[in-house]
């Protein structure tokens, strides 16, 4: 094992309320584009408004998929949750972007 500790890498770990796909998925297109050589990692847990099931995200640099896990359980919190692991990741463009994606934002999707 190396005693090299490489701490140009860091995560970023996000949580929102219910998503709307029209805004979340073409955002999450053009982050793995523009900020794809910079994620080793990403992976979450993303809450539709108005879908029944949990769909599961996971990615590396500009690869990503996504599918239907399973139905929500009675009682549990329909959030969204999402982690990027990388290098030099923008922190408030990232999140700013992510919650612009929420089914009840208003402000319109950042450039």
């Amino acid at each position: 094992m190396s005693p090299i500790h490489d701490v140009t890498v860091k995560s970023i770990s996000l949580r929102g309320g219910e998503m709307n796909p029209e805004r979340f998925f073409p955002w999450i297109q053009k982050i793995t584009q523009t900020e794809g050589p910079n994620i080793l990692r990403l992976k979450g847990i993303i809450a539709f408004k108005g879908d029944e099931e949990r769909y599961v995200v996971q990615g590396v640099h500009m690869i990503v998929e996504g599918d239907h896990q399973r139905p929500w359980k009675e009682g549990e919190k329909r959030e969204s949750r999402l982690v990027f692991i990388g290098r030099e990741l923008d922190f408030d463009k990232i999140e700013k972007s992510f919650l612009a994606c929420q089914a009840n934002a208003s402000t319109p999707m950042p450039a």
